[in-house]
């Protein structure tokens, strides 16, 4: 079953309770920060565990089936930031063959799963969510960011916001128009493409704001894991650097601000929710997540597919047209 829900509530809307302090990195420059570094700059190692894909086994599921036609270039492992860590944090970028007739596209960034822990920009699974959102007419931005346990929150997330001001930075070279930038993540990254869309209010046009979000299977509100899993409670306790007992009691302090629901407001950006009925992910998440962005008026399309595969594990044929759509009629 497939289940599509439109806002059109006039829900007072939330207050915010704090924002990550993302600003004064995402504004580091990679040259005039390099002599404060007192660790050598060190790319991301996906490592062969960390590389995985969320989606397990070998079954051709999801955006397996997906094969890109020929045409998309993709300009692989480009800088976008570096952290005072040592971390040098790097992104893909695949690009559409253009028509002459256009001058700029749209872009996705694309972020990927993997618990907050492991998974890679580059590993095949999400090798092709780049080139399925470039065979859609989309610049697509792939990117890595910090991973737990060399990092917990709100390093991911101010990673990826920082991925979003690069390229909209970049818009000139790559061909994007800078007022037409979305997000796109699975799993852990639907979290974090859910969170970046919440953050901040006003525009959606500048800085690490964006214009759409489209997000499959996230784990959207942390801060109410209560009777859930241990193993979602678990990896979340990690990332948010609680104990598990913590996140059970829905008493770890980081989680309120690790949840979208706690940002949104009306001059967010259209959200698309995917989820399956019986996957990792309680379906309850994006339930509450639909309401919530209802509750604040900001238009969410939520699709609900039987079965138990989980993020881009149900990006299949008929999934990828409906996040597509709904790219299209909210970035062009």
């Amino acid at each position: 079953m497939t289940r599509s829900r439109h806002s059109g509530g006039h829900g007072a809307g939330q207050r915010r309770r704090g924002l990550i302090a993302a600003g004064a990195i995402a504004a580091l420059a990679i040259t005039g920060a390099l002599s404060g570094f007192h660790l050598p700059l060190q790319e991301i190692d996906p490592g062969a565990a960390k590389a995985a894909s969320e989606v397990a086994g070998s079954e051709v599921i999801g955006i397996r089936t997906f094969t890109a036609p020929a045409g998309i270039r993709v300009e692989a492992d480009l800088e976008y930031g570096a952290r005072e860590d040592g971390t040098l944090l790097t992104l893909d970028v695949c690009s559409p063959a253009v028509p002459p007739t256009v001058s700029t596209l749209p872009a996705v960034v694309s972020v990927h799963g993997g618990s907050w822990a492991r998974g890679d920009k580059a590993n095949a699974d999400w090798r092709n969510v780049c080139l399925w959102l470039a065979s859609e007419g989309f610049v697509a931005a792939s990117v890595n960011y910090r991973l737990v346990p060399d990092a917990t929150f709100p390093a991911q997330a101010d990673d990826v916001s920082l991925a979003v001001e690069w390229l909209r930075e970049e818009a000139d070279r790559f061909g994007v128009d800078p007022s037409r930038i979305g997000v796109f993540g699975g799993s852990a990254g639907g979290n974090l493409a859910a969170l970046i869309g919440a953050i901040g209010d006003g525009a959606t046009d500048t800085g690490a704001r964006v214009a759409a979000v489209a997000e499959l299977s996230g784990p959207i509100a942390l801060d109410a894991l209560s009777g859930l899993s241990a193993w979602l409670q678990g990896i979340t306790a990690a990332y948010l650097g609680c104990e598990i007992e913590q996140v059970a009691d829905d008493a770890c302090a980081p989680a309120t601000d690790a949840s979208a629901t706690t940002h949104l407001d009306a001059s967010d950006p259209p959200v698309f929710i995917g989820h399956a009925e019986q996957e990792v992910i309680p379906l309850v998440q994006s339930l509450g997540y639909a309401e919530a962005l209802e509750a604040v008026s900001v238009p969410v399309e939520l699709a609900v597919v039987p079965g138990s595969h989980h993020s881009i594990g149900i990006l299949d044929e008929a999934m990828r047209a409906r996040v597509a759509a709904f790219l299209h009629t909210h970035l062009g």
